[in-house]
């Protein structure tokens, strides 16, 4: 897995392009090592990624976090908020959870959106 993943507006044309895209390089050897996430559009973006979840998504990326009550408590925020973002940065991909942490795989996260 890439260290950083890829944020895009789009719908499912795009999303298929981006993988016939990296088909073609990897057919011609070149190395597809990335990770891409598409929101339909630019407010279901900011819905998913709040400051709030920016903030957790560092936090955890620079620390180690045991579980979902230690980080409501090292984030000073109420633990049913926490534990709902932490659901939702899950299955958008951008947290993965195990019984003993709570990690940020990405180190970078780039979005982008043409207005």
């Amino acid at each position: 897995m890439s260290d950083n993943i890829r944020i895009h507006i789009g719908d499912a044309k795009d999303m298929g392009q981006r993988f016939i895209d990296a088909w073609r390089r990897a057919e011609r050897g070149e190395d597809v090592n990335e990770t891409n996430l598409t929101f339909l559009d630019l407010e279901s973006l900011l819905a998913a990624l709040t400051p709030k979840r920016l903030d957790l998504l560092r936090y955890v990326r620079h620390h180690p976090v045991a579980n979902i009550k230690a980080l409501a408590a090292d984030l000073h925020r109420d633990y049913k908020n926490v534990h709902q973002d932490v659901r939702e940065l899950t299955k958008l991909g951008l947290l993965s959870r195990s019984a003993d942490q709570v990690i940020a795989p990405f180190a970078e996260v780039d979005a982008r959106f043409v207005l």
